[in-house]
């Protein structure tokens, strides 16, 4: 049977698939994070994990791909990876004191290339407000700088969070029910459970 293969270098989501019992390999893509001209927040999540998926199938033609991309979106505006200590500050005030939608793409590519399902989940993250002092201290252990938003909500950032609507695997990186659903509907995962299963070598 062919084999899995995780199209993301991010190792939160690596350990969010492990929980669903698979046996996977792990091959990030290099596809550039860059929205088009007028493209939608949606859009460039739908658009970036099909990409990621898409380049990594190339390589790896006899296996499945799964891939994904999350994006954080305040008033209308994507918060990408900050690519500086002073830019995450920007973000982490900009986030202070409000709430803000968070969306993950993830997408299935079949061996050979074929698209073979994706899901858009939604969740809403509201912070308390942070204080200068706060956000600075944050920023200082570089856990920022790999992360949409410029927070992770599973780390130091934690203690930021008020409340979170929706999937909080979502927020993480991959939304864990969905993409059990998801691999289920392609015969990869038993479905409703998540039993241990090889998904080829």
């Amino acid at each position: 049977m062919p084999g899995l293969v995780l199209g993301s270098a991010s190792p939160r989501r690596a350990a969010l698939l492990r929980q669903l019992g698979l046996d996977f390999s792990v091959c990030p893509s290099d596809v550039p994070e860059v929205a088009a001209a007028g493209e939608t927040a949606t859009d460039l999540a739908r658009r970036l994990a099909r990409e990621k998926g898409t380049a990594v199938a190339r390589s790896r033609t006899d296996a499945w791909v799964l891939s994904a991309d999350t994006i954080v979106v305040v008033d209308g505006a994507v918060l990408g990876k900050p690519a500086d200590a002073a830019e995450a500050g920007q973000m982490l005030r900009r986030l202070s004191d409000r709430a803000h939608e968070v969306f993950t793409a993830v997408a299935l590519t079949a061996p050979g290339g074929a698209p073979a399902g994706e899901v858009l989940v939604r969740s809403r993250v509201e912070f308390r407000p942070l204080s200068a002092a706060e956000i600075d201290a944050y920023v200082a252990t570089d856990e920022p700088f790999d992360k949409a938003g410029a927070y992770a909500i599973q780390g130091g950032a934690a203690h930021f969070v008020r409340r979170v609507d929706g999937s909080h695997t979502n927020v993480v990186g991959l939304p864990i029910d969905e993409t059990r659903d998801l691999l289920a509907r392609a015969g990869l995962l038993p479905a409703g459970g998540a039993q241990k299963r090889t998904v080829g070598r």
